[in-house]
């Protein structure tokens, strides 16, 4: 194809207080193409090339705004602002304790009840010569969900013609906070079965181990002899179903892999993915210390899209991000920003073929 990058956007529905909820649709110059929506700034659908020139839709939605609004499991996602999870909805910061809203169990996740995934953000599509794209900005006032400060924050997806989506997050506060942003698709690179068969690599020596709660020890774990180490490609489906405690806890892969020793403005690869009968690819690199690999364990059917149900290990999810419950881990890099400061982190999706 030859056709110039485009970035359109239309109505996608309306909430149920009348609030209109947009949808725009970003292509490059291969014909991949990305659908968006205001609401959640989720990614509705994902289009790439297989090995043989055929476009799939490579991450799992759902079918309209309403079944997003119900019961959608971050699909697709702005994630804050806090990704993953904070012990008990709890944290002290320059000596004031915080109560956030607890919404797995005793736990806070990605951000509480009305986390970013839940917001409507405001969005203006752009197209340079080379890319398309859209801005989203969003301000969350002080106390929401529980956190301190009026966090003002800017997230810009970019689609390449080199095949890439380019994603970029900024935000700003009036009052010490706390901030972990990341981002939440679904994938799925063989678009249909489940996704235990795609090879993947991650570069890490160690995990965050985690409790029955899927809250982090505060230790670390080398992966190197256990079913976590994916130093080396091997099949998801490989060693999920081992005897092993942390597997247990959570029913499959849902563990924060180390990346970093410290948290820098370095952009790294965080993983590599390779789906052998469609022969897509996809590799994730970051600027965030660690990232959260989830194999979809939690995926029951119950919610479907274009008639496919969305089954168990259906679907993967890397999520850069720093530890989860980071605020109460003092030896985790810090996720505290302030005033005067500006928080910014990158997560690009590279997809091709072999």
């Amino acid at each position: 194809m030859s056709n110039l990058p485009s970035a359109t956007m239309q109505l996608y529905g309306k909430l149920a207080d009348a609030t209109p909820v947009n949808k725009v649709i970003l292509t490059n110059r291969h014909g991949i193409e990305v659908e968006v929506i205001s609401y959640g700034g989720i990614i509705t659908r994902l289009l790439t090339p297989d090995a043989n020139g055929e476009l799939g839709n490579i991450v799992l939605g759902m079918d309209n705004l309403q079944d997003y609004v119900d019961a959608s499991p971050y699909f697709g996602a702005i994630i804050g602002r806090y990704g993953n999870r904070i012990a008990s909805g709890r944290f002290s910061l320059n000596g004031t304790e915080y109560s956030l809203v607890a919404n797995n169990g005793d736990n806070s996740l990605h951000g509480g009840l009305q986390g970013f995934d839940k917001k409507v953000w405001n969005m203006v599509p752009f197209t340079t010569e080379h890319s398309a794209g859209v801005v989203l900005t969003l301000t969350s006032p002080d106390g929401d969900q529980g956190f301190p400060g009026t966090l003002k924050t800017k997230v810009t997806y970019t689609l390449t013609d080199s095949n890439t989506l380019d994603m970029q997050f900024f935000a700003t506060t009036d009052k010490p906070t706390i901030v972990n942003l990341t981002q939440h698709t679904y994938f799925n690179l063989a678009g249909k079965g489940d996704i235990l068969g795609h090879i993947l690599e991650i570069p890490a020596e160690a995990i965050t181990p985690v409790d029955e709660g899927l809250i982090p020890t505060g230790e670390l774990l080398a992966v190197a002899g256990t079913p976590f180490d994916f130093r080396e490609p091997k099949t998801i489906g490989q060693d999920i179903d081992a005897d092993h405690q942390q597997l247990k806890y959570g029913n499959g892969y849902d563990h924060n892999y180390v990346l970093k020793d410290v948290a820098d403005k370095a952009l790294i690869e965080g993983a590599k993915v390779f789906e052998p009968d469609t022969g897509r690819t996809l590799t994730l690199l970051t600027k965030e210390p660690s990232m959260q690999f989830y194999s979809g364990n939690f995926l029951d059917g119950s919610s479907s899209q274009s008639g496919r149900s969305h089954e168990f290990r259906n679907a993967f999810c890397l999520e850069p991000q720093h530890a989860p419950d980071s605020p109460n881990q003092p030896a985790f890099p810090s996720v505290t920003l302030l005033p005067g400061e500006v928080y910014s982190t990158q997560i690009v999706y590279q997809f091709g073929t072999r």
